[in-house]
């Protein structure tokens, strides 16, 4: 059985390692990250060309089943790919990644509301964690912003104040106070990404008392399957490699 794993997370590379034996995998990256971890077997980097040239490489790589476990927030390819599912009668299964309790931070429905809420509150000094196709949105701000991303932003997106940070998770509780601290942080913004490697900034940032704007996740395409583990999806494509 062939198995298209649409990856990039922790959860598609650890589900990679959890694949059934009888699975033939090849691992899709997006390829917007120059040096992306890559999980085992055989991989491919790059988009497909929408719905219609996705929907040709499945036939043409005799696919047989697909698994979608990319950023809660890729929600174009999320969205292809269900479609593309749906007209050639593939399996198709959504490994969506928890998301965090937002508690008393301000949600806002994009990067555009999570700016007019930096510019509303007059916040000064903003811990910037929306990703790099976030950052655009606030170019204009006169606030200061500590921007963390693994790999640097375009120059035009960013905000005339800032210090750019690259790093990649895991992140850890007490490095995240430090850093709040240190920066005299006033207020984080980020996307509801889920998951435990970054949930440390909202510990750190509660314990400081510091707001957060918070914008909240795409909506799943309707009708999709979805797994809320890394091992309920293995344990779906295993069903279907192994049926009784």
């Amino acid at each position: 059985m062939r198995v298209l794993l649409l990856g990039g997370t922790a959860e598609a590379r650890a589900l990679a390692k959890a694949m059934h034996p009888n699975v033939e995998l090849i691992n899709s990256l997006a390829g917007r990250v120059p040096d992306p971890a890559l999980p085992v077997g055989r991989v491919r980097i790059g988009g497909f060309g929408g719905v219609p040239g996705l929907r040709t490489w499945l036939q043409d790589e005799r696919i047989d089943a697909v698994v979608d476990a990319t950023h809660p927030f890729a929600a174009t390819m999320t969205a292809h790919a269900a479609e593309a599912c749906d007209q050639l009668g593939l399996p198709h299964l959504v490994l969506v990644r928890p998301a965090w309790d937002p508690g008393e931070a301000e949600v806002v429905r994009s990067d555009v509301e999570a700016a007019q809420a930096v510019a509303a509150h007059r916040y000064t000094r903003v811990f910037l964690t929306a990703g790099r196709s976030g950052i655009k949105a606030f170019a204009a701000s006169e606030a200061w912003f500590l921007i963390r991303a693994v790999t640097d932003p375009d120059a035009d997106s960013l905000p005339r104040h800032h210090r750019v940070l690259l790093s990649r998770g895991p992140y850890h509780y007490d490095d995240e106070l430090a850093l709040l601290r240190n920066h005299r942080i006033e207020a984080l913004v980020t996307k509801n990404s889920g998951g435990e490697m970054t949930r440390a900034k909202l510990d750190a940032a509660a314990t400081l008392g510091i707001p957060v704007v918070m914008v909240a996740r795409p909506p799943l395409p309707d009708g999709v399957t979805t797994a809320g583990t890394v091992q309920q999806a293995a344990n779906w494509v295993a069903a279907l490699a192994n049926p009784r």
